[in-house]
Order: C-alpha cells, then sequence, then structure tokens
C-alpha cells in the first residue's frame, strides 16, 4: 500500500563541477549512489531529481535540516529507514516521505539488500554541487569511515559554502556561520597558499 507521510515544518531560520542529467556519483564511503534525472541547470533552478541507491548498511552520514528546500523520497526497491523529526517510519516500495523545510532527517537502508529511492528537491540550489564535492572528498580518501570530512577545515569550508542547502541540526544558520567563521577564514588562506603553489609549479613546467 503506498503512504504519503509528510513532516511539519520546525521554523525556517565553488565545488566539484556541475553534474549531467544520465550522470551517476557513487559515495564509496556512505554507499549512496547517485544517478541525476533532473538538474538545476535543466530545470531553472526549481527542482533537482536522482535516483538513489543505497547498499546494505549504508545511511547519510549525519542527521541535517534543509533551511529552505522541501525534499521527497518515494522508495522503488528494499527497505527504508527515515528518521524526521522525532519519528522513524520504515519505508517500502510505494511508500513516500516528505520532509519540510526546517525539518531534522535522516535515512538508512534498514534491509538486506540494496535499497532504491527517487529524490526530488525543491528548489535546487546548489545541492547537487554539494554532493558532487562530498563525493569527490570520499574518493580522495579524505573522509572518516562515518562520511565526514578527516580535516576540520575542509569540514568547516564545506559546511559554510552550502549552508543555504543543509546544516547541522540544533544550530540555526546564524549560530553556525559564526562558530565557523574562524575555521573558514583558515581554510581559505589554506586554499589559497595551496592555489599559489599550484601556480608555481605549472608556471615552472
Amino acid at each position: 500500500m503506498s503512504r504519503t507521510l509528510v513532516a511539519a515544518p520546525a521554523g525556517r531560520s565553488q565545488a566539484a563541477g556541475r553534474v549531467q542529467p544520465g550522470q551517476t556519483l557513487e559515495n564509496p564511503v556512505t554507499g549512496e549512489r547517485f544517478t541525476f534525472t533532473h538538474t538545476s541547470a535543466e530545470t531553472g533552478g526549481e527542482l533537482l531529481a536522482f535516483d538513489l541507491a543505497l547498499r546494505p548498511g549504508g545511511a547519510v552520514p549525519m542527521p541535517h535540516v534543509h533551511p529552505i528546500q522541501r525534499e521527497r523520497f518515494e522508495v522503488v526497491a528494499g527497505r527504508m529507514r527515515f528518521r524526521v523529526g522525532r519519528r522513524t517510519v520504515i519505508a517500502e516500495p510505494g511508500d513516500v516521505v516528505v520532509v519540510e523545510p526546517g525539518v531534522v532527517h535522516s535515512f538508512a537502508n534498514a534491509g538486506e539488500q540494496e535499497a532504491r529511492v527517487h529524490v526530488a528537491v525543491r528548489p535546487a540550489l546548489a545541492m547537487e554541487e554539494m554532493l558532487a564535492e562530498v563525493v569527490a572528498l570520499a574518493e580522495a580518501g579524505r573522509m572518516t569511515a562515518r562520511g565526514m570530512p578527516r580535516n576540520l577545515l575542509d569540514l568547516a569550508r564545506l559546511a559554510r559554502a552550502y549552508d543555504r542547502e543543509a546544516h547541522a541540526p540544533l544550530l540555526g544558520l546564524r549560530l553556525q556561520r559564526a562558530l565557523l567563521a574562524p575555521l573558514v577564514a583558515l581554510a581559505r588562506r589554506r586554499d589559497r597558499r595551496r592555489g599559489a603553489r599550484q601556480a608555481a609549479v605549472w608556471s615552472a613546467a
């Protein structure tokens, strides 16, 4: 039986490259595989949609909040566990879980087989770039086993660059930005130095 489960709002408070429709990205750490069906460029920023495949035991790295976006999950195959606000929802093929802006949520594969979910996010914002950058960091070995950046400066820069797309639960956007500001400044300084060193190497080649 199909169900639609909607969470009420909890109060509203560059990257690895632009993806293309049909492109697939896989995070080797979290077990998430994204195949993009509709991109921001294609929909004028209105929609980002992708097919998510999640291996057994795979999960999103941490609970999070989308302050602006509405996220819709439709389970196509397998068994998923969603934590939406204070509720835990087990969803199976045909079930739909909707997360409104401002609602803390997380998800994981709750079965023994690969789970497949169609995800639609409105508006798109820069979420596809965020996903691409996270996958690039994981492929480079710069993520922990929990799927978080190993380097605190990488974490701070990523969190600040994409805080309109997602931020940590319990922290409002302004508080998160204030807490991260010193680390973000250090990360930008580090990145400028790296860029200068790379430019020197290229000019000497």
